[in-house]
């Protein structure tokens, strides 16, 4: 069955249809949900969200992008909509996403939720947009266009937002150690894609990871 198949019996209200497509597209979405917001208290219900503003809005979809990508484009509304809404509110609590048996030891495992939850803290003290476009291109590994596309923003703003919450999070590390090496440990540079030539290399870092294993990717150059 195609998308367009599967989206008019969702629309037509076919129970399946609808379960079918939730059980497809869910484990995809809740692990951007984790990565950008960095916390899964409370992201079953975010989930929920999700998935409504998906049904509610099928009857808008075109086709004219593929539809994972137009539930993404949910996801990152919903995902900003939280963000802003809880700004000036501390909250964060990680809890580890389910890993398999060769999973990192005990001691690393900590390390890695330390780490995380210094970013994550400081990710707190962006501006909304800013925080979500680093987080999809830094931790959920999207790229620049796919970023500004899911954003519905032009590729100069969304490099921006990356590179001031870049500075910003920099700025930060020099007063956190934890912060500084997760940030900088890295492995060797690739460049950008050619929509972004103006910023001239991504780096790849591979720090003591979170516990949903994501890399955080640096963006060089002022745009």
């Amino acid at each position: 069955m195609d998308d367009r198949e599967l989206v008019a019996q969702c629309i037509a209200g076919d129970r399946g249809a609808q379960r079918r497509l939730f059980e497809r597209e869910k484990r995809r979405v809740h692990a951007t949900l984790y990565r950008v917001l960095g916390s899964n208290q409370g992201i079953d219900d975010l989930l929920q969200e999700v998935f409504l503003a998906v049904f509610r809005g099928l009857s808008t979809f075109r086709g004219e992008a593929a539809l994972s990508t137009w539930i993404d484009r949910c996801a990152v509304r919903v995902a900003f909509a939280y963000v802003r809404g809880k700004r000036g509110r501390h909250y964060l609590e990680l809890v580890p996403e389910d890993v398999s048996g060769d999973a990192p030891g005990p001691e690393r495992r900590a390390l890695a939720r330390e780490a995380a939850t210094h970013l994550y803290e400081a990710l707190e003290g962006l501006e909304p947009k800013q925080r979500l476009a680093f987080s999809l291109f830094a931790i959920d590994d999207r790229s620049l266009s796919e970023v500004a596309n899911l954003m519905e923003a032009t590729m100069v703003a969304t490099k921006a937002r990356v590179w001031r919450a870049r500075r910003y999070l920099e700025k930060r590390a020099r007063v956190d150690p934890v912060l500084a090496e997760y940030l900088t440990a890295s492995a060797a540079p690739k460049p950008v894609d050619a929509v972004a030539a103006r910023a001239s290399t991504v780096t790849r870092p591979n720090p003591v990871q979170s516990a949903t294993e994501a890399p955080v990717r640096g963006i060089e150059g002022q745009p």
